[in-house]
């Protein structure tokens, strides 16, 4: 699978769902998808899985090549102060159920066919 930034983020975008994140809305589909989103993208791409704490909770996205890649940063009414902390799988699992990555695999793999 080709790394194309737009093509993931367009694909992600219909890909996400209430059985990806119970914080999905139709007007912000991103809400809560930071765990299983960076999960996918470092199962499928590799790179690493990086975190920055906010108000929230921590929220987690990833560096592919040296560059950061936040497919998830569209929920958030303002911009984030990347800290860029590096994290790993088994943090970043315990805010995404192995479902909730199950589901997102399959529907992204049936929107970028």
């Amino acid at each position: 699978m080709r790394f194309d930034p737009d093509d993931i983020q367009r694909a992600l975008r219909k890909a996400w769902s209430p059985s990806t994140s119970s914080q999905w809305t139709a007007g912000n589909p991103a809400a809560g998808q930071c765990n299983v989103t960076s999960l996918l993208i470092h199962e499928l791409f590799g790179g690493e899985l990086l975190k920055t704490p906010l108000p929230a909770g921590d929220h987690f996205y990833n560096r592919i090549g040296g560059r950061r890649y936040d497919f998830t940063a569209s929920q958030f009414d303002q911009a984030i102060a990347y800290i860029d902390l590096p994290t790993d799988r088994a943090e970043a699992e315990l805010g995404a159920s192995s479902g909730q990555l199950s589901a997102l695999r399959a529907a992204f793999r049936v929107v970028r066919r």
